[in-house]
């Protein structure tokens, strides 16, 4: 091949090359500017015009969804972001364990400003944790507090083993020791039970705050407790605590 073939060749490649940037860089442009353009879409109302029994519902809806793999993703684009920067009005506080295998706004298919979510292991209900879901309910309005235990908790786990733990795990621990004691001799999967009867134990020990229970009284507030499978991403609502 002869050098101004070459040069043909090489300078036929390199506007191939920039027409192929130049296209890509456009389509991305195109996207990221119909992103901004576009109005974020409404699908669900705000937590000040939501009853308890609604917003639960709504929750539940969201996790059918996210079994279903049907997940709408809602309020997720960079205008829900500058939507709630302000502010938030979220129509759900949900205390659940700090494991990574649950993203409690993932499998309830919410979005940013949608959930007010606090999570520790063992979906513990310290005192700081309350202090926070008291602030979530009464200051920002949530009205469902949902507590989500999950399928094989290793927190609970723990407890059952009674093995001697370093540093301040044994704190989380003992909040969850009563949930074990009571599932003792109970039918059927120990560790299934005590996780269960610990997120309903968890749920009432919410309930005893003066802030939350007034907030109950008020019909504006219900605080449930519920497990979640890792297996099928299915939550169950618990007997009320």
């Amino acid at each position: 091949m002869n050098s101004n073939n070459r040069q043909f060749n090489l300078s036929r490649r390199n506007s191939l090359k920039f027409v192929a940037g130049a296209i890509g860089t456009g389509i991305l442009a195109a996207r990221a500017g119909a992103e901004l353009a576009a109005p974020e879409p409404v699908i669900a109302q705000t937590a000040t015009n939501l009853t308890p029994a609604a917003a639960l519902q709504r929750l539940m809806d969201g996790n059918q969804r996210f079994v279903e793999r049907r997940r709408q993703n809602p309020n997720q684009t960079l205008a829900r972001v500058r939507e709630v920067a302000e502010t938030q009005t979220p129509f759900a506080a949900v205390l659940g364990c700090a494991d990574s295998r649950f993203p409690a706004e993932m499998i309830f298919d919410q979005g940013i400003g949608d959930c007010f979510v606090c999570r520790v292991a063992g979906n513990v209900a310290t005192p700081e944790e309350i202090g926070s879901l008291e602030f979530g309910t009464l200051v920002l309005r949530a009205k469902i507090l949902l507590v989500v235990a999950h399928e094989r908790c290793g927190a609970v786990k723990a407890t059952i083993e009674g093995n001697a733990v370093p540093g301040q795990i044994g704190s989380l621990l003992d909040a969850i020791r009563p949930a074990v004691e009571s599932t003792r001799n109970r039918p059927g999967d120990r560790l299934e039970n005590a996780c269960k009867a610990n997120a309903v134990l968890q749920a009432r020990r919410l309930r005893e705050s003066p802030v939350i229970s007034g907030l109950i009284d008020q019909n504006q507030l219900d605080v449930r407790a519920a497990y979640y499978d890792l297996d099928t991403g299915a939550v169950t609502l618990l007997p009320r605590p």
